[in-house]
C-alpha cells in the first residue's frame, strides 16, 4: 500500500503482458508513488524485464489497465515516455568506440527533444549538469571506452538523467561490476533520489545491496508475488515459495543461488 504522501504515478489494474501466446505477468495490480524508491526482485524469468519494458512503452498489456503519468496512451511516442529516464542492463563498451563521455550523455537529450530536432547550448548545459551529479564531469572529453565498468555505469546514469525525468528505471545496474563499484553505483542511485526528489524502479537480483535503501520491495514470479517494505517482503517463508532450493539464508545475508546471472 502506499503511503499518504505518495501520489501514484505508475499504476497496473490487473494488468497481464505477454507475447507469442506466453504470459510474461499476469494480472498486475500496483501502484508506484510519486517519489518512492521501490526495488524489485524475482527469480530469473519471473518478469521484472518485462514489468521494465511495459513502463517503458515496448509492450502493451493483453488484459487490464497501465496508466502512466494519469496517461493510458499505448503510443511510444507519447509525451510522457520523456519523463522515464532508463538504465538498460550493461553491455560490454567497445574500448575502440570514438564517443566521448559528453557525447554519450547529450544522446539522453534525444529522448526529450524528438529526433528531428538538433540539441543546442542549452542541452549541453544539461548534459554537463548531469555529469556533475554523477561526478563525472572532470571526464567529459574522455573516450566511453576508457572508463572502468563503475564509471561507465555513472555516464550511463547521467544519459538517464539529461532527460531531466521524473522517474529513474533501472535494470539490473551492478551486473559485471566488483563489490566496490555495487556499493558507490547504489549509493549514487540513493543519493539522486533523495536530492532530485526522482521515483526510483530499481530490478535487482541483489537483495541485501538494497534492503536497507528502498521504501519498498515488489517481488514477482510471473504474478504479484509480494509487494511492500523490506522487512515484510524478507521472510523466509514467503522468499521460500518463490525461490525454492536456491534460497540460501546465511544470519542476516539472503543468497540467492541461480541468480548470477543470466538475461530474463
Amino acid at each position: 500500500m502506499l503511503t499518504d504522501s505518495h501520489q501514484p504515478i505508475i499504476q497496473f489494474d490487473h494488468a497481464s503482458f505477454g507475447f507469442s501466446g506466453v504470459t510474461a505477468l499476469k494480472d498486475i495490480s500496483l501502484s508506484i508513488g510519486d517519489g518512492e524508491f521501490v526495488g524489485v526482485i524475482g527469480p530469473n524469468g519471473s518478469g521484472k524485464t518485462t514489468l521494465c519494458r511495459a513502463i517503458l512503452g515496448l509492450m502493451s498489456p493483453t488484459e487490464g489497465h497501465l496508466h502512466i503519468f494519469d496517461c493510458a496512451c499505448e503510443a511510444l511516442r507519447c509525451y510522457h515516455r520523456a519523463k522515464i529516464g532508463y538504465l538498460p542492463q550493461k553491455g560490454v563498451v567497445d574500448r575502440n568506440f570514438p564517443v566521448t563521455v559528453l557525447e554519450t550523455v547529450m544522446m539522453g537529450r534525444y529522448g526529450a527533444l524528438g529526433l528531428l530536432r538538433r540539441p543546442g547550448a542549452k542541452d549541453r548545459q544539461i548534459a554537463m549538469d548531469a555529469l556533475a551529479q554523477v561526478s563525472m564531469d572532470q571526464h567529459k572529453d574522455t573516450a566511453l571506452g576508457r572508463l572502468s565498468g563503475g564509471q561507465q555505469q555513472r555516464v550511463f546514469i547521467a544519459r538517464a538523467l539529461a532527460q531531466q525525468p521524473k522517474v529513474l528505471l533501472l535494470d539490473e545496474p551492478t551486473t559485471g561490476l566488483d563489490i566496490t563499484m555495487q556499493h558507490n553505483v547504489i549509493e549514487l542511485v540513493q543519493h539522486l533520489h533523495k536530492t532530485l526528489k526522482l521515483t526510483v524502479l530499481l530490478i535487482t537480483h541483489d537483495i541485501n545491496m538494497i534492503r536497507s535503501r528502498v521504501d519498498r520491495l515488489v517481488l514477482l514470479k510471473t504474478r504479484l508475488f509480494a509487494a511492500g517494505p523490506p522487512s515484510e517482503v524478507l521472510k523466509p517463508e514467503i522468499l521460500s515459495q518463490v525461490y525454492g532450493k536456491d534460497l540460501v539464508i546465511t544470519g542476516k545475508d539472503i543468497v540467492i543461488v541461480e541468480d548470477y546471472h543470466h538475461p530474463h
